[in-house]
Formats: C-alpha cells, sequence, structure tokens
C-alpha cells in the first residue's frame, strides 16, 4: 500500500491546482463559468497526462474527470443554479483531450498529441462567448446626459477630445447613439429612444417637448440617482459636474412617478430573468395609479405606458459607472470582463436585447460552501482513484506472479 500516498498526490494536486488557477479568473469578475478553467486545465493536464500515462490511459483520464468535477461542483454552489451544459461539456472535453495529449506524447505518437493540442486550443478559443459584435439594424438612440459618458475627465484623456465610455461603446453595437445638448433638435432626429440619464437641469420648455416626444409613441429610460456617487476629479460647483442628485422631479411627478425612500449603500440585484446589476443609492419609486409595472424586487425600476409611449425609470445612475460593471475597463465588449449584466440589461429596457447568460456568483456564503464542497469531492476524488488503482495493480501483479509460480505441465510429464 506504500504507492496509495504517490497516487493520492498524482490525483490531487493537478486538480487542485487547476481548481486554484480557475478560481481566481472567476473572482477576478464574479462569474461562475467552467470556461474560466479551461485554460488551466488544458496546460495543467497534459504534462499530468505524459506522466501518468506510463501506467496507461485510465489515470489520466481519472485524474482530469476530478479537475473538471471540482471546478463543475463549484460552479453549481455558487450560482445556486446548473451551468451553462455547452460550457460544462467544453470544460469536460478539454481536459479529457488535454489529458490524451499528454498521453499520446509520452507514447511517442506525435500526430494524435498534437491533434488533441490543437484540438482543445479551437475549442477553447471558439467555445465561450464571443466579443459583442455590433448588428446591422440599429435604431437611433438619443442621449442626453450630465454623465462623462462622451468625454474624459481632466487628467483621464481629456486633452485627446471625446472619448466613449465602455458603456457607450457596448451600446452602440445595438445602437445609432446620437448625443444631444439641444432637446429642440430630439423630434428632428427621428429618434424613438431616449436615455435620459442624470442630466442637468432641463428647462420647462424642454420638459414639455420631452413629454410630447413620449406621448406620442417614444421609449425614455430615465436614470434618476437621489444620490449620485461617480467619482469627478472636478471641484464642487464646477458646471461640468453630473448633478449629484436628480433634477427630474417635475417630469416624474408629471409622468405619476412618486419617489417613496432612498436607500443608501452599493447593492447587487438580480432580476427576474437572473441578470445581475450592481447598483449605488438607489431611489425606489411608487407610482399613483395601478398601471405601473414593477420589474425590480425593491420597486427601483418600474415601467408605465405614457400615451402611446412607455417610459422606464431606474432609481440610480451610478450603474453605468463602469468600475461598477466591468473588471478590465479595456475590453467593455468582452462578456468575460463584465462583472455585471448592466450593458445587458441597458440595452434590454431599451428594446434590444444582447445575448449571452451569464452565471454569478450569489453571495459571499454561497460562494464559502463552494469552495469547501468543490476541494472535498476533489480530495474525495483523489483517494477513491489512489485506493482504486493501488488495489488493482496488487491483483495484477498477484495475479502475474502466480502465473508465473505455477508448474509448467510439459515438465511435470
Amino acid at each position: 500500500m506504500k504507492a496509495v500516498p504517490e497516487r493520492f498526490l498524482w490525483f490531487w494536486l493537478p486538480g487542485l491546482l487547476i481548481f486554484i488557477v480557475g478560481l481566481k479568473q472567476c473572482w477576478f469578475t464574479g462569474q461562475a463559468d467552467p470556461w474560466l478553467w479551461g485554460w488551466a486545465a488544458c496546460l495543467i493536464l497534459a504534462p499530468t497526462g505524459w506522466w501518468l500515462g506510463r501506467r496507461g490511459w485510465a489515470l489520466p483520464i481519472w485524474a482530469c474527470m476530478g479537475a473538471a468535477g471540482s471546478a463543475l461542483i463549484f460552479c453549481i454552489i455558487a450560482a445556486g443554479r446548473q451551468p451553462d451544459p455547452v460550457a460544462a461539456g467544453g470544460l469536460i472535453c478539454v481536459a479529457l483531450l488535454g489529458a490524451m495529449a499528454g498521453c499520446a506524447l509520452r507514447a511517442r505518437r506525435w500526430r494524435i498529441g498534437a491533434a488533441a493540442l490543437v484540438a482543445a486550443s479551437l475549442l477553447l478559443y471558439l467555445g465561450p462567448a464571443q466579443p459583442i459584435a455590433p448588428v446591422q439594424d440599429r435604431p437611433k438612440l438619443a442621449v442626453i446626459t450630465g454623465l462623462p459618458l462622451f468625454w474624459a475627465e481632466p487628467g483621464q484623456g481629456a486633452e485627446h477630445g471625446p472619448a466613449d465610455a465602455p458603456i457607450i461603446t457596448v451600446l452602440r453595437t445595438r445602437f445609432t447613439v446620437k448625443p444631444m445638448d439641444d432637446l429642440a433638435q430630439l423630434e428632428k432626429t427621428g429618434a424613438k429612444l431616449l436615455l435620459l440619464a442624470q442630466p442637468r437641469s432641463l428647462s420647462p420648455a424642454g420638459l414639455i417637448v420631452i413629454d410630447r416626444w413620449v406621448r406620442d409613441g417614444g421609449t425614455v429610460l430615465v436614470l434618476s440617482d437621489p444620490l449620485l456617487r461617480w467619482p469627478s476629479a472636478l471641484p464642487l460647483g464646477d458646471r461640468r459636474r453630473a448633478p449629484s442628485a436628480s433634477l427630474l422631479a417635475p417630469l416624474l411627478t408629471h409622468w405619476g412617478f412618486r419617489a417613496d425612500y432612498v436607500r443608501d449603500g452599493e447593492v447587487r440585484y438580480v432580476t427576474p430573468d437572473q441578470d445581475l446589476v450592481t447598483v449605488s443609492g438607489i431611489q425606489v419609486f411608487q407610482t399613483d395609479i395601478d398601471d405601473g409595472r414593477v420589474e425590480s424586487g425593491d420597486g427601483f425600476v418600474r415601467r408605465k405606458r405614457i400615451g402611446r409611449g412607455m417610459v422606464v425609470v431606474v432609481g440610480d445612475a451610478d450603474l453605468l459607472d463602469d468600475r461598477l460593471w466591468l473588471a478590465d475597463p479595456a475590453r467593455p465588449l468582452d462578456l468575460h470582463s463584465w462583472s455585471a449584466d448592466t450593458p445587458a440589461r441597458v440595452a434590454n429596457w431599451l428594446g434590444a436585447p444582447i445575448p449571452g447568460e451569464r452565471r454569478w456568483m450569489r453571495d459571499g456564503i454561497s460562494t464559502i460552501l463552494a469552495v469547501r464542497w468543490a476541494l472535498l469531492a476533489g480530495l474525495i476524488w483523489a483517494i477513491l482513484g489512489s485506493v482504486i488503482f493501488t488495489w488493482r495493480a496488487g491483483t495484477n501483479e498477484s495475479r502475474t506472479k502466480a502465473e508465473n509460480e505455477m508448474p509448467d505441465p510439459r515438465k511435470c510429464d
């Protein structure tokens, strides 16, 4: 039984290393996605397969199934739901291909080993969700805002001219975005969609223009923040700063929205269709009639039909800040860089969904339980494999020894 500890390390250490590397990637964004363990599984199981391949194919396959299983158990418990079947199957295939490549290279079957590595690499490149690509038919979206969505503040690249915020970069893949300062031009643009995000003070005439435009069939998404936390290097009182509190109360009151209370602090909300949105300092709204529809658990998102148009009111504007939904500011179109579904949710509120579904770690308690159970499952799998393969090796040795010790019938004659 001296081989039991040795075989235990063969099965335990590769799986543990793969789990830690993938967990680091998962922690970076909060996504519980099996693809995040893909590259680690391929690169670690290939040498593992080469080392264990000297004893056959069964040991590398056992090791790769333990590594993939631990990652999948973590995803299920952390997200509280089954992982995407394509992602789960893809991780298992990548793990098997990596182990098979190592075994084939050990047996000097160079073509099979190289083919397995190429197949695993192609699967990892093509399998995960690809960057968001622009669609051809993009409706016009007018944007009126006091937030720095189309320009950078001093010290953040303002000297280079206009610059789109990451949320605008994503929205441009679904809409023809038209920033506006003059409300008199709203009807002339032909836009049927409007994003009204924490704008500066609007004149009564401007409010009338918006109201008439909505009643004529327009759809407006209103981001009305009572406690704007958007970081700014501009001094207080600078006219270029966004308003710290919403100035849209007259318009919202006219439409029948009543501000109820404010909830301070940063909160992660999961919508009924499992989208995650991170908000900061939200305003909860009520409606004075019963035709308002609540979309969020606490009522900070409400829909209401006004005339022939639609108004969607969200009690927060900080959610557009990429620091609340993007882990890597350089890759806003890469779904694996998102730390929340905010861009997809904003596009959906405006009527142009972004395909793709992400699983998120629900909370700290679920994540801790997921780590514990994943490590425990990997440990049990390694112990079970070491006992089974040691017993099999001992049985085979005993059978071989018994066959060698049997007398030769020809000599007995």
